[in-house]
């Protein structure tokens, strides 16, 4: 491309490789940005764009849009998660026990196949974080796409205790036999959601994201010695978030999680999702 031209960019043309992120709502993620980033650091030609796809359309719109030639892959988020899991010809460990994938990536042979990384990325910004998880006692709420595969990486990491909630109660019980399967030596709980005694505490619903001021539970004080995680990467500084530091506790944030997704999300991208074959 000619760097002395003015009337054109330098990070899409006719050859680039198409990603896409799709969810309904769209416009809290932050995936465009950061996943185009990695892209084009790995000196990829291609880009990650965002795709609104209401949620009555899913059934009718994903098939078509996967036989686009130059779509690459694609990033699941709200609420789309554990319906995407019927796109992919085949599944890899992680979507397989949890039931939901969050990437689908086009292998050599044009079959699709799936894989959920959020466990992963929620962990590694833990890690990165200085929180340590082998014998931690710890509350997660929502057991969505999310924080079903953050419960499975987390446990995993053998804490002593993993406490779990919500509103489904039969998703309770499913996430807690296969936690229990996972993790003979974790204490595995379903209750609702409590604080003391804990070391841990995460969000894994949707409730802040956006405009939402409301906390994803009723508490009226956190003890400073919890660690706070959101999974919601938009904003930034949750409800739960701005009440935990008021509360003079550690918080991660989404963006953090995020973080440790794309570079995984990015190397089964290129690798077409051979890993999980």
């Amino acid at each position: 491309m000619n760097a002395a031209s003015t009337d054109q960019v330098a990070f899409v043309n006719g050859r680039t490789r198409l990603y896409g992120i799709v969810g309904d709502p769209i416009v809290q993620v932050r995936s465009p940005e950061m996943v185009t980033w990695e892209l084009q650091r790995r000196g990829l030609d291609a880009v990650l764009v965002p795709i609104h796809v209401p949620e009555a359309e899913f059934d009718r719109v994903l098939p078509n849009l996967m036989r686009v030639a130059n779509l690459d892959g694609l990033v699941f988020t709200i609420p789309f998660k554990q319906r995407a899991c019927a796109l992919a010809a085949t599944l890899g460990p992680q979507a397989r026990a949890i039931g939901a994938i969050n990437a689908l990536a086009r292998g050599a042979d044009g079959r699709w196949h799936g894989e959920i990384f959020d466990g992963l990325g929620c962990v590694e910004a833990l890690r990165r974080a200085g929180v340590m998880l082998t014998g931690a006692r710890a509350m997660l709420v929502g057991l969505g796409g999310a924080g079903t595969a953050i419960a499975a990486a987390l446990a995993a990491q053998r804490p002593a205790l993993l406490r779990i909630f919500d509103l489904d109660a039969a998703r309770c019980e499913r996430t807690a036999a296969m936690l229990r399967a996972a993790s003979p030596q974790t204490e595995v709980v379903v209750g609702a959601p409590v604080v003391d005694g804990m070391d841990l505490l995460l969000n894994a619903t949707p409730v802040g994201m956006l405009d939402d001021a409301r906390l994803p539970f009723e508490v009226p004080r956190l003890p400073a010695s919890l660690v706070v995680f959101d999974a919601i990467v938009m904003p930034e500084r949750t409800p739960l978030l701005a009440h935990a530091e008021a509360c003079g506790c550690r918080t991660v944030r989404g963006r953090e999680m995020m973080r440790g997704q794309i570079s995984r999300i990015v190397d089964f991208f290129e690798a077409g999702g051979a890993a999980t074959a």
